[in-house]
Formats: C-alpha cells, structure tokens, sequence
C-alpha cells in the first residue's frame, strides 16, 4: 500500500503516518524527519536546507525528491508520504518516481485542520532537545512546567515553531500545497478529507475506515 497524508503543518499528519505504520506495517517516510536528520548532521544539503526551514518556506523541489529517491530505491514494502509531495512540481517528480518504480498509489488523505487551531497547536508546541518527547503548552504540558516527564530536561520551542513563522508556514502552504488536492482530485488516485480538528483517535478510526477497504 503506498499512501499520501496532506494537510498543514499542525494538522497531525506525523501522528495518524506513525499509527497507519503499525496498522498496515508500512514505512512512514517523513521529509521533515529526513531534512531535520541532515541539519543535525550538518551536511552540506542539512545546511542549505536549515535555510528555508528557519524561515518557514518550503525546501527546494530537487532537495526533497533526492532525499525520497534515495529511500525508495532501499525500501521494498508499502509507503505512507508523510508531508511530501507539498507541491505541483514535487507530486509530478513523485508519480514518475513511483512509476519507474512501478509502485502506484493508493490513495491520497486529506487531515483538514482550521488555521487558528493550527496556529494554537503548533505554537504551544515544545520539544525536549535532549530525548525528543513532545508537549504542548495547552493540551499536553509535562508534569511539572518545564520539566520533560521523561528525561528532565527543559522542553523548548523550534525556531520555526513562533507564531509569526507559523503564519508564514500556512500562508505558503495554502498557495503552493494546498492545489495538490485539486491535482490529485483530477488523478485516477483517490482523495479522501478527514476532520483533523478532533481528537487522535476519532481522526485515526475514519481513516482507517477509508483504508481498510483496499488493505484487503
């Protein structure tokens, strides 16, 4: 099953790949995880990249499609695209990709979030820098306030995580991603929206009713 998760940053798309990962035993590939993993190492595309990430703007097409070249021709069960393609040109380069592959998609789900929760959701966002545990400043606070419950540590905002940055990042993905609904709309793919405003689990059980279906 090789699958597309779109939606906004905010929307939950890491959380409902993870789970679509365990349910179908698929690879969640996540482009953010692959660019942030080159910043880390700070390689000379980690570099360049860190660019575009600290300013809210998208990655270069050429970039991002090396990365997903790179783990695709290693990978030989199903996929779920976790926040890529996010543009017209990207989701071109993907389905000749997944051609010369000969690995079709499945379908195309749509997590459909409002902006203000978005902006809510990732602005509260905090990160452990140390073990990586997640909270947010308004749903999920750790234990004791800037304390991570796991290791210690104090969580800490991304740089791209402040309010104005946010609204640069929506603000660049309602022009540039959000026409990919309409591109895939006009594909043989399917197109499924789901209300991503709800919790985790209510989120997850629709998809999985949408999905379920072509996993037998």
């Amino acid at each position: 099953m090789h699958l597309i998760l779109l939606g906004a940053p905010g929307a939950g798309k890491g959380t409902q790949g993870a789970l679509l990962t365990e349910r179908y035993g698929i690879l969640r590939l996540s482009t953010g995880d692959l660019l942030r993993d080159a910043v880390r190492e700070g390689s000379a595309l980690g570099l360049d990249a860190k660019r575009y990430m600290d300013a809210g703007e998208l990655v270069p097409d050429e970039v991002i499609l090396g990365l997903v070249r790179g783990v695709m021709a290693r990978v030989r069960t199903g996929v779920v695209f976790d926040g890529f393609p996010r543009t017209i040109p990207q989701a071109e380069g993907l389905d000749a990709l997944l051609t010369e592959l000969d690995r079709p998609l499945d379908a195309v789900v749509v997590v459909d979030v409002g902006d203000e929760e978005l902006v809510r959701r990732i602005a509260g966002r905090r990160i452990c820098p140390k073990c990586g545990a997640t909270y947010n400043v308004h749903h999920r606070p750790p234990a004791v306030p800037g304390v991570c419950d796991v290791c210690g540590a104090e969580p800490r905002s991304r740089p791209d995580d402040a309010e104005e940055t946010v609204r640069r990042r929506l603000a660049v993905y309602r022009e540039q991603t959000a026409p990919l609904i309409s591109f895939y709309e006009d594909s043989p793919t399917p197109v499924h929206v789901v209300d991503g405003a709800r919790g985790m689990g209510d989120v997850a059980a629709d998809i999985a009713l949408l999905l379920d279906p072509i996993r037998e």
